[in-house]
């Protein structure tokens, strides 16, 4: 490494007395129980007794101490990939967590978070970089929507300060005046790179530069650190308003395991440095210090023996939504009104219901009542309940990812559905994660409402169908709206009863349409399974030559040509509108096709890789010889042009034609 590119670290440090020792004895000990642990753990390493890899805190323990010190049982901790320390500074769970990083059945997680994703109580910790930020900032909201005097603590390296994420919610974390300290662990390297290389201006400064009021310590001056870190967290919890704390420090160990690259004079000139080297030198004779080693080290070869002898954990796969035998059809009768109204009817009598329901997002308080005005009024009937945020879909569903883990039931608006990519992070990453990896202690009820759609001529970036973008995440679910089933009752039994992270998507020109219970002429409408995943069926009096699935906002355009196709063709087809995509619910078409023989899928997204060729497989894979087609759009970015836009997008016209090549073709399927 080049020299220009090592930071120039300048520490001054004085001499702890015996008076010092004594009185920071406990906090001393933690700090070698934290380091001799470690130590251990990569010893465990090299023995092939541990799983994936291990990123040590040696030589950083004085933060974990400091802020776990300062706490009170209520707050909560979100730490990260280096967050050994963390932990045992909050529990001193060395048996809890040696078995963890051994995948034992005896460690926190039972063995499935492993190194990184660590949870007890209020304490959790992800390895995914700045996606942990806005998380704690939802658990922040929580405790000050509880009214708790809890504050929320993220432990972040400065290498985070690279992501996006970190500066959305410094944003919203200062306007909402959270409780939150963002601790940033100083140790001038990211992984292998120089921050010189890296960080442009001040670390301070980028806090402040959001009204947040900062701190600047190291570990080094560890007494110092800990006064420092004991006001900021009472300063926070009197005023609550967020605070940042700069912790200057140095990781003495690689980033992970061996690989460290870093100049070997450069990182011997901190292990002089080192405060539990120096305070060895100073006490290593004492009978106090040898005896704290003694039991230390005691305490960590029982723990590891321990986790030895303890069995590997358990998973049970939990099987895929299926009806089983025979189907149950029946007809339901429900309200008849607007799409929008009936979303927001059923939002009020959810918040009417649960206190815990928050929703949030872009400009959905009145008077605006969000873009396609489902929120209306919400947040004159809820005040504090609906809350608006800046353009931050990223932070703002990390945010509904922390209200959830703090017993809280975030509903989040995002406003166009093509904005979902930008959150995939948080769906994918933490959302989908936590209730598996943390086996299963907490509850993840976080809805993401959004439209999707295009025919609206608003162009390539607003109009897109991206759901299968979010589809077999496993610890999810996705469903859709259509014109047959009523947003009321779906959402009024959905946040009734809601456990796993659930992306909703509504259609932007059925927002306007009415939710219709009747039947058409030689049709009934039926329905089978529960009010939040049920299937429904335009199921034609007379036999039925072939089965079409519809998603979404499909519907309307798929009953156009059910009706044309009947009148026009004297074909006479079988609608399917499913409003669970995922998991899917197989048994309907496979019910349908067995009769029919002919499946025509009709989605409005892109057909690569979509629902539509899962169905078909799905199909395939029962054995049944089914001819088969998909519509969905043109393989080209949405274009503003109406006629062109109704070239690309899917309608009535596309689906009867290919209604009819099907029942012509001979292809078949299985």
């Amino acid at each position: 490494m080049r020299e220009e590119l090592l930071p120039a670290i300048s520490v001054g440090s004085k001499p702890v007395s015996a008076s010092e020792f004594e009185r920071f004895r406990e906090e001393i000990g933690t700090a070698i129980l934290i380091r001799r642990t470690e130590q251990r753990l990569l010893q465990l390493f090299s023995e092939g007794l541990l799983f994936g890899t291990v990123h040590t805190s040696i030589g950083q323990e004085f933060v974990g101490v400091a802020i776990a010190r300062a706490l009170d049982k209520q707050d909560s901790i979100f730490s990260n990939h280096r967050g050994h320390g963390h932990y045992l500074a909050r529990f001193g769970d060395v048996d809890g967590l040696i078995a963890e990083v051994m995948g034992k059945s005896t460690g926190v997680c039972a063995g499935r978070g492993g190194s990184q994703h660590l949870q007890r109580d209020s304490y959790y910790s992800n390895g995914i970089q700045g996606g942990i930020v806005p998380v704690t900032a939802g658990l922040a909201l929580a405790h000050k929507l509880n009214k708790s005097n809890g504050i929320a603590v993220v432990f972040m390296g400065d290498g985070t300060l690279g992501q996006g994420a970190v500066y959305e919610t410094m944003n919203i974390a200062s306007k909402w005046l959270l409780p939150m300290l963002f601790v940033c662990e100083n140790n001038f390297f990211a992984q292998s790179t120089s921050q010189l290389e890296t960080l442009a201006g001040d670390i301070c400064a980028r806090a402040e530069a959001f009204g947040i009021e900062t701190i600047h310590q190291n570990t080094w001056q560890w007494p110092e650190l800990l006064e420092a870190t004991e006001q900021c967290v009472q300063k926070i919890r009197t005023t609550s308003r967020p605070m940042f704390a700069r912790i200057d420090t140095f990781r003495l160990m690689a980033h992970s395991k061996g690989d460290d690259n870093r100049p070997e004079e450069f990182v011997n000139k901190y292990q002089t440095l080192d405060p539990l080297a120096q305070l060895e030198q100073t006490f290593g004779d004492h009978p106090a210090w040898m005896e704290m080693i003694r039991e230390i080290d005691d305490q960590i070869e029982r723990a590891v023996a321990a986790a030895k002898s303890a069995p590997f954990g358990r998973i049970s796969v939990a099987k895929q939504v299926a009806s089983t035998g025979e189907l149950k059809w029946e007809k339901r009768s429900f309200t008849q009104d607007r799409i929008v109204t009936l979303v927001n009817h059923g939002l009020r009598t959810a918040m009417n219901r649960d206190p815990n329901i928050v929703l949030i997002g872009e400009d959905i308080e009145s008077p605006y009542g969000g873009a396609f005005k489902c929120t209306r009024d919400l947040s004159t009937e809820f005040p504090g309940r609906v809350i608006n945020t800046p353009i931050s879909e990223l932070s703002i569903v990390g945010i509904g990812n922390g209200l959830a883990l703090n017993g809280k039931v975030p509903v989040v608006e995002i406003m166009f559905g093509d904005f979902m990519t930008l959150v995939m992070d948080q769906w994918v990453n933490h959302a989908s994660k936590f209730q598996f990896m943390f086996n299963d202690k907490v509850r993840m009820p976080v809805v993401i409402r959004t439209p999707m759609g295009g025919k609206r001529g608003y162009a390539s970036t607003h109009s897109q169908s991206l759901e299968k973008h979010f589809l077999g995440l496993p610890g999810t679910q996705v469903f859709c709206l259509h014109h047959r089933m009523s947003p009321a009752l779906f959402y009024e039994n959905l946040l009734a009863s809601l456990d796993l992270p659930t992306l909703v998507i509504e259609n932007k020109l059925l927002y306007g349409t009415f939710a219709d219970d009747s039947d058409p002429a030689g049709f009934a409408v039926v329905h089978c399974g529960d009010l939040v995943g049920a299937t429904t069926k335009l199921k034609p009096l007379a036999a039925a030559d072939l089965t079409i699935v519809a998603l979404g906002g499909m519907s309307m355009d798929a009953e156009a040509a059910v009706h044309r196709l009947f009148e026009e063709e004297e074909i006479v087809a079988e609608l399917i509108l499913p409003s669970r995509l995922y998991p899917f619910d197989i048994a309907p078409v496979l019910e349908s096709v067995a009769s029919t023989g002919k499946l025509l899928t009709v989605e409005e997204g892109l057909g690569f890789a979509s629902l539509s060729a899962e169905i078909i497989a799905q199909v395939s894979e029962h054995g049944l010889s089914v001819k088969c087609r998909r519509v969905c759009s043109a393989p080209v970015p949405i274009p503003a042009s109406r006629p062109l836009e109704a070239e690309c997008l899917p309608g009535c016209d596309h689906i009867v034609s290919a209604a009819i090549s099907l029942m012509e073709s001979r292809v078949s399927v299985g």
